[in-house]
């Protein structure tokens, strides 16, 4: 089957579509949530709009709790599942392209979400009604599972696996091409000052991030009892490190703010960490105890590298590579201390216990207490399994390309399944913009992955 050609004649089909979800802000916002819409309304709106595209094809659909739904084809005992979600990370700043527009330009499609995970989703979306026009029997039931919580802790796949059968294997289209079988583990770290602050604090106030798993690329403090040259001296701070920033006196104390660059958090070094920055200066000038102990601490843990060497934290294997670390939250109150939330991404082989224990010990001695509040254990599918078998042989047939098998530091889908891998949708050598500015997807690269996704259900789908 011709299945590239088939994808290329559905090219406006599958961008038009495209725009319409990614103009849809399905960003967590639980402030208004309900039992209707537990991640908020755009979440909702996503994920039925989804669902709603599979009733207008005729295929089985169902809404899980308004968290997760699934669109069914094919007959059989045995399931196949690929499973995609629908939520995005906020927009940030610095957008050239409006962030909701789903602008085409320079044969890109820029917006939140285009690269993850709305595009992959419309490519997998595009393959199976390829699979139903085309007439194909399959002999295994085949699952599309849209989530919509997968930026803000899997909610939507757990309440999944809670309730309705799992798929004897599967793909998620949410990382890189050609196959993914091994995820590091992912534990949300904090690390939590031991001793409040006390009267007359210098620091009154620290903020920086939205998210544990993208680099903030904002940060803002409030100080009292600066010198009268700060204006002078940060200003020239911002100009050495290249940096954006602003600095104001306000009935408080000075107001200083940074500005970053956000990245994914399985790689920090992508981006520019605005709290870390901003911390760096504040150590320069900070005197008073717990004010001088939090900016050291980012400094000490941050500044110099995401690896987590200074905290004992840091380990790599040949498998999968580094343990990063990224400061994804960053706090401090006066009268209750700082706080530092962290996306750490830890190695498949990583002796976790002992290295979580050497952490704690390594953390003590600079006044903060490590705390786990959720982990996340690597995922790891080995090359004989027929999964890996098919999907290779699907990638070199349409791509004529050998089918490496890869790791990487991002967590999908596919580590809820026992047999299941991340397959696309970025391809070798292009830039990964996931969680950036200006996030795009290269609408050429979008039609292939519709064609290769096409082939690989018909792949998957018999035995």
């Amino acid at each position: 089957m011709e299945w590239l050609q088939k994808a290329q004649e559905r090219q406006d089909e599958l961008i038009a579509e495209l725009q319409e979800i990614v103009r849809i802000e399905s960003v967590l916002d639980e402030s208004i949530a309900t039992e209707e819409m537990p991640f908020g309304e755009g979440p909702k709106k996503a994920l039925d709009w989804m669902l709603s595209q599979g009733e207008k094809q005729g295929l089985k659909t169902k809404n899980i709790d308004n968290m997760v739904g699934y669109i069914e084809m094919g007959e059989g005992d045995e399931l196949v599942g690929i499973l995609c979600h629908v939520d995005v990370v906020p927009a940030g700043s610095d957008w050239v392209h409006p962030p909701f527009g789903a602008v085409v330009e320079d044969g890109k499609l820029f917006g939140r979400g285009a690269i993850d995970d709305k595009g992959p989703t419309m490519a997998a979306w595009l393959a199976m009604k390829m699979v139903k026009d085309a007439g194909i029997t399959l002999n295994r039931r085949v699952r599309m599972i849209v989530g919509s919580d997968e930026e803000s802790g899997f909610r939507c796949v757990n309440r999944y696996v809670e309730k309705e059968e799992m798929p004897t294997l599967g793909f998620a289209p949410d990382a890189d091409f050609p196959i993914i079988n091994a995820e590091k583990g992912i534990a949300e770290v904090s690390f939590r000052q031991q001793a409040s602050s006390k009267e007359n604090e210098q620091l009154i106030s620290f903020h920086a991030g939205h998210r544990m798993n993208m680099v903030p690329d904002f940060a803002e403090a409030i100080v009292r009892n600066m010198p009268e040259e700060s204006e002078v001296i940060f200003n020239a701070y911002l100009a050495s490190s290249q940096l954006e920033g602003s600095i104001e006196k306000t009935e408080e104390g000075h107001k200083l703010a940074v500005k970053g660059k956000s990245a994914h958090a399985m790689e920090p070094n992508a981006g520019i960490n605005a709290a870390v920055k901003l911390a760096q200066y504040l150590n320069t000038v900070l005197t008073t105890p717990q004010s001088k102990e939090f900016t050291g601490f980012i400094v000490t843990a941050f500044a110099n590298e995401t690896r987590g060497h200074a905290l004992d934290l840091a380990f790599t294997d040949e498998m999968s590579g580094d343990t990063t670390l990224n400061a994804g939250i960053v706090s401090f109150e006066e009268g209750k201390g700082g706080r530092i939330d962290v996306s750490m991404r830890y190695s498949v082989t990583y002796p976790y216990e002992e290295k979580i224990a050497a952490g704690k010990q390594a953390t003590a001695k600079l006044g903060f207490d490590l705390v786990v509040d959720d982990n996340s254990e690597p995922h790891y599918v080995k090359p004989e399994e027929e999964l890996i078998q098919k999907l290779s042989k699907v990638y070199e047939r349409n791509t004529g390309e050998k089918a490496e098998l890869l790791s990487i530091g991002g967590g999908t889908y596919a580590r809820e399944l026992p047999t299941g891998v991340a397959f696309g949708m970025l391809f070798p050598g292009e830039p990964d913009v996931a969680h950036q500015a200006d996030e795009f997807v290269v609408i050429e690269n979008l039609v292939k992955a519709a064609a290769i996704y096409a082939d690989a259900i018909v792949e998957l789908g018999t035995k």
